[in-house]
């Protein structure tokens, strides 16, 4: 295809509403809360130890968005082009030719929005240390080869452990860092319990598309230790978290650890929808990503009140 042809189709589907409609779908905004929780609980850990930075924090809560939505529109590239999983919008009546294009917009997009975080990773490194850039470098190889080839971690079953550490315990750590222009070994144990729920939202993606996952192939962990044990961990995640604020707290990390709690109301409607069937499971990650949103808030406001 010419390159005119490129932009006059690309034109064509800017116009057309199912394109829109698909690549939102591609980019799951509920799932931004990840980003949004990680970043701003290292901007509240600044504030808290009196280096905030208003101007570095903007950026970061940008740069951190920016780098997820990147990740989810790529990943998504991925996983159509490995044909080992549904059209998730068959129902926009696309024909193959227009599909497979459309794939590859969405995937440009993406890495645009790696650009856009990487020119912001630019400035922050300008402001703050050029060493920040190699944290950001770490971090979107990570996203890229979530389902990126030859690595793939997804169905090598690591994915669930990864993102601990990179969305989790890397982010945190990063925006603490880009604010603050210090670090500190308080931060790290900070970022556990938020980091934890981090791979609950991994785990749980994978208990929802486990019957599929299996069809398909894809070796994910649930798939490798079973659906009964997943349910199991995911469970424990929780747990976890909610233990681990209560060990921040009583080492002085944590400040007012009561109102993390009123979060755990949120995860009973997800643990219940793990015993659901197949075909009733998809409301899981939503109610998940609406817990890791409490979760998140509340453990960010706590830091925010004690500054």
């Amino acid at each position: 295809m010419s390159l005119r042809g490129f932009i006059l189709r690309t034109l064509r589907f800017a116009f057309d509403l199912r394109s829109w409609r698909a690549g939102l779908r591609a980019a799951r905004l509920p799932s931004l809360v990840i980003a949004a929780g990680s970043c701003g609980l290292g901007v509240a850990l600044a504030y808290r130890d009196g280096r905030g930075d208003i101007l570095n924090a903007a950026a970061v809560m940008v740069a951190g968005l920016a780098l997820q939505a990147g990740v989810n529109l790529v990943n998504d590239f991925f996983e159509f082009r490995q044909k080992r999983v549904n059209d998730k919008v068959s129902h926009l009546g696309f024909s193959s030719d227009d599909r497979e294009f459309l794939e590859v917009l969405i995937f440009l997009v993406g890495l645009a929005f790696f650009g856009l975080a990487g020119l912001v990773g630019l400035f922050l490194a300008w402001r703050t240390s050029w060493s920040l850039l190699a944290l950001g470098a770490f971090g979107f190889a990570g996203g890229f080869f979530y389902t990126g080839e030859p690595f793939n971690y997804k169905r090598r079953g690591l994915a669930v452990l990864l993102v601990f550490f990179l969305m989790g315990v890397l982010m945190v750590a990063g925006s603490y860092y880009a604010v603050a222009r210090t670090m500190s070994a308080a931060v790290i144990f900070q970022s556990i319990p938020l980091s934890l729920l981090v791979s609950l939202i991994l785990l749980g993606n994978e208990l929802r598309d486990f019957e599929s996952d299996t069809h398909y192939g894809i070796r994910t962990l649930a798939v490798r230790i079973g659906y009964r044990q997943a349910v199991i961990l995911f469970g424990s995640l929780a747990v976890a978290a909610y233990a681990g604020a209560g060990v921040l707290s009583a080492v002085g990390l944590l400040p007012r650890p009561w109102l993390v709690l009123l979060a755990a109301p949120f995860f009973v409607p997800p643990l219940l929808f793990t015993r659901r069937p197949p075909q009733r499971r998809a409301p899981l990650i939503p109610l998940i990503m609406l817990h890791h949103l409490a979760f998140g808030a509340l453990f960010c406001l706590t830091y925010f009140i004690s500054a």
